[in-house]
């Protein structure tokens, strides 16, 4: 019987900006591709439209990942209840939340970074990380979605988008519904100019009751292929539809 070899993730060099083929990342921990290279625009682009993103803690060297099952959110699959229909309606009667684009990035990753989460310990968000993105929010990469409530931000979500795709990174509420109400009004905006799904990264619950459903990473690289190749320019974004009664319209068809 042969003797099985540990696993060890590969190690990158600053240069050249190459991942090895996905299928190499590790089944423990899931998804563990490479370790090193750089948090450049360059990097992380590259990562981002293979399918890999960077997630490590501060004080660690930069880890890469590729897990398997991924979440996605197919933009038609987006679940409203009727009781966030409801929230809907009387955000657009009200004014109870203000939901804007790009508005305030570094808040967003900011908020996101001091949130506390029951799986977590600490931030995984660091200066780094909020330097690297700011970088590609600046290039018209990264964006943010904010929701206030009495000019204060509340919630809200970023991640970058190539192409007519979209890889979330995170999210935070700091109002009831208001996270919900982020990725809704972003998910609007987003099926009108024509993307198809939202990369969720890993199942949750939460996601889960939105719609997001779980493929294999083969399916994945598939989908973001197609999605990432399509024409869309990078910029700095603005709502150019009614998203509060596209939604309303929406949930109907999801109910």
């Amino acid at each position: 019987m042969s003797e099985t070899l540990p696993q060890t993730p590969f190690w990158l060099e600053p240069t050249p900006v190459l991942f090895p083929p996905t299928q190499l990342a590790l089944t423990e921990p899931d998804g563990l591709l490479a370790v090193g290279g750089d948090l450049t625009p360059e990097w992380l682009l590259h990562a981002y439209q293979n399918g890999i993103f960077p997630w490590f803690n501060p004080g660690e060297p930069i880890l890469w990942w590729s897990p398997t099952p991924r979440s996605i959110l197919p933009l038609k699959a987006l679940k409203i209840r009727r009781s966030l229909r409801k929230t809907l309606q009387k955000i657009g009667r009200e004014q109870t939340f203000t939901v804007t684009l790009d508005t305030d990035f570094i808040q967003v990753m900011q908020q996101c970074a001091d949130i506390p989460r029951t799986d977590q310990e600490g931030t995984w968000i660091s200066d780094e990380m909020l330097t690297a993105y700011h970088n590609l929010h600046r290039q018209g990469y990264a964006h943010s979605v904010e929701v206030w409530q009495d000019g204060i931000l509340v919630g809200g979500l970023y991640g970058i988008a190539i192409g007519k795709m979209f890889f979330g990174e995170s999210m935070f509420s700091k109002a009831t519904d208001s996270s919900k109400v982020a990725l809704i009004a972003l998910s609007m905006q987003l099926n009108a100019w024509g993307f198809k799904l939202i990369d969720t990264q890993v199942e949750t619950p939460h996601l889960n009751s939105l719609g997001a459903i779980s493929v294999s990473r083969t399916d994945f690289e598939s989908l973001i292929l197609e999605q990432v190749s399509q024409a869309f320019e990078p910029r700095q974004w603005q709502f150019d539809i009614d998203w509060i009664q596209a939604a309303i319209e929406h949930s109907k068809q999801s109910n």
